[in-house]
């Protein structure tokens, strides 16, 4: 077992068009009871960075083509050589003051674990988003708490929840994103996890908030709703997703999209996600579904 006070941390967060809400993560994890060794922003251009000041650990600052899954793996490719262990977080998180302190103490108890997702207080993914303000209240209240003695752990799960993932650099290896999920990366998680050995699985030795936010998301619903169906058909071909969970989840998103068609909520384009569905449903009949295939939308 290896002591928690020797596990480095590294963080990656690939951001797009929210400049306000990776400062105010950035903000949150200068205030850490323990520091991360480093923090990779991975970034198209510099209008993605957040205002220029001096944080309490090494801030690199990355810049390339968008994309999730690009953007991971630039961030990877940078981090310093000793780092233990890498959590990905979404540009919209939140973190408790004691996220990173968790982390290693989870990671110390199970030396067995490959990677955890930690326990979100709230996600704002499904709704019309939660602010940042509003996230950090929900934190800062169960930070006044006490620490938790014991450490939750669940069974293994195929893959994390990508708005809060760590991961032993040891058990990624050479793995990396797979590029050919462009964009907003669908599913990309999934995916990654499947080529790390070892169990995954949810604790709520760390926690946050994911608040969500629509800016800088895909906006353009046939691009999404393509996406939502040749993303899990090419990874189940590719045999990194279950068919059986594929089907599922192409099924549900076009359930989900079909009937809210007339009463779509304002922050979800449902039609265009619904022609996207039927588009990819229509390459898939015709033998020429591909992920990259929304580039052209």
């Amino acid at each position: 077992m290896t002591p928690a006070a020797e596990l480095s941390v590294g963080i990656v967060i690939a951001t797009l068009g929210r400049a306000k809400n990776v400062a105010t993560l950035l903000d949150r994890l200068a205030l850490q009871s323990l520091l991360p060794a480093c923090v990779v922003l991975s970034m198209e251009g510099a209008e993605d960075a957040p205002p220029a000041r001096t944080y309490p650990f090494h801030l690199i600052q990355l810049f390339g083509p968008r994309g999730s899954c690009q953007q991971r793996n630039r961030a990877l490719d940078s981090l310093p050589p000793d780092i233990d262990l890498v959590l990905f977080l979404d540009d919209d998180y939140v973190p408790s003051r004691r996220l990173i302190a968790g982390l290693v103490r989870f990671f110390a108890a199970f030396p067995a674990v490959s990677g955890a997702s930690g326990r979100l207080l709230a996600d704002g993914v499904g709704g019309p988003g939660i602010t940042p303000q509003a996230a950090i209240a929900l934190v800062e209240s169960e930070d006044a708490g006490e620490e938790r003695a014991s450490l939750s752990v669940s069974p293994p799960h195929p893959g994390l929840y990508g708005c809060n993932m760590a991961y032993r650099m040891a058990a990624i290896g050479h793995s990396r994103f797979d590029e050919n999920l462009p964009l907003y990366g669908w599913q990309e998680d999934i995916d990654f996890g499947s080529h790390i050995a070892g169990p995954l699985v949810y604790t709520d030795a760390f926690y946050g908030v994911h608040c969500g936010e629509k800016a800088g998301r895909e906006h353009n619903g046939r691009r999404l709703g393509y996406s939502q169906i040749a993303n899990p058909w090419y990874l189940r071909r590719k045999g990194t997703m279950p068919a059986r969970f594929a089907h599922r989840l192409m099924l549900r998103s076009m359930a989900a999209n079909g009937a809210r068609l007339l009463n779509p909520e304002p922050w979800i384009d449902r039609r265009g996600r619904m022609i996207g569905n039927w588009l990819a449903v229509r390459d898939i009949l015709l033998g020429r579904a591909d992920p990259r295939r929304i580039l052209e939308l």
